[in-house]
């Protein structure tokens, strides 16, 4: 086939954020409500990028569009366009405005209780009108949001080496600990193993996340089921008020508890169940001037912390 000709003005950006939400939201419906516009007006659009490529795009079904190999190719290229777009427009508002740049942060549980705080704090010290945004979803709803540029950098734990265009900057390693209030019938108790905390009802990482995983593996390779009274939450509050008022088992990042006096790590070792985390980035775009001074400060913070912990290790990038 032809190479399609997109540069004689029929694609427009209009076309762009359709394939991108379409993608994201499954349905016509959800696009059209995403992009505040008519679905006969998003169905048009549609038809109409199809037509620039000579491909189709979705294939639709009763319950909405599943991307097509020709689309799930040209989404990738969309985002990366309309994230191109996004940080050129930022970069002119802080060209223009100095230290009154914005930086958008992606965050998930491994590293927002103490990482990210300590360093947006020593950011704002340095540059007091510097914005940071925090977006606070699942690893793969983020991913999605950095590819499409709607964030610079997502701050939490790291499951992958760098490639398919990513680059993952790990920062340092974390253990893991089951975790219980204080007060808890097993609290305090020494020579403890995983099998005697599950008289208790425990809470798990969310099913596909790679802790949760990691989590099964360990009751597997201990010849145990998964405990049958659980709750599924990756959400720290939820976990946490659930920690306060029951006697739950959680399975958590160290550092989330070791500054937290309410709550208390079992005697249980977890080996080799572990966090590596650090900071995801998109390797075909450099970060804007507000990006790299979140950067820095994550990394000075890192640095700082693994000085101050003995049960950290700062990693080399990679």
């Amino acid at each position: 086939m032809d190479t399609p000709r997109l540069f004689d003005g029929r694609l427009k950006m209009r076309h762009l954020l359709l394939v991108d939400s379409l993608s994201r939201q499954g349905t016509v419906v959800g696009a059209a409500n995403e992009l505040h516009v008519t679905q006969p007006a998003a169905t048009r659009s549609l038809h109409e990028v199809e037509d620039i490529l000579g491909v189709p795009l979705f294939e639709r079904g009763p319950r909405g569009v599943t991307a097509t190999v020709f689309g799930e190719a040209f989404t990738q290229h969309a985002r990366a366009v309309l994230a191109q777009l996004t940080r050129a427009g930022r970069h002119v508002v802080e060209l223009a405005e100095a230290e009154r740049g914005t930086v958008v942060v992606g965050i998930h549980l491994a590293g927002s209780n103490t990482l990210l705080p300590r360093a947006v704090a020593a950011l704002k010290r340095a540059h007091p009108l510097l914005t940071v945004v925090v977006r606070e979803a699942s690893p793969e709803e983020l991913l999605l949001d950095l590819e499409a540029g709607r964030i610079d950098l997502i701050v939490g734990r790291l499951t992958a080496p760098s490639g398919d265009g990513l680059i993952r900057h790990p920062l340092y390693d974390e253990s893991v600990s089951l975790v219980v209030r204080v007060g808890h019938p097993l609290a305090g108790r020494e020579g403890i193993d995983i099998a005697d905390t599950l008289d208790f009802p425990w809470i798990l990482p969310g099913s596909q996340t790679t802790l949760r995983r990691e989590v099964e593996e360990l009751f597997v390779h201990r010849g145990l089921a998964l405990p049958r009274n659980r709750v599924e939450a990756t959400s720290y509050l939820t976990v946490r008020q659930l920690l306060l008022e029951t006697d739950v088992v959680a399975v958590l990042p160290a550092l989330i508890v070791r500054d937290d006096g309410r709550l208390a790590p079992l005697s249980v070792p977890l080996e080799p169940v572990g966090h590596r985390v650090g900071v995801t980035l998109p390797a075909g775009r450099t970060l804007s001037p507000s990006g790299e001074a979140l950067l820095k400060a994550l990394e000075q913070t890192a640095a700082l912390m693994t000085e101050d912990s003995p049960g950290l290790r700062q990693e080399e990038s990679s």
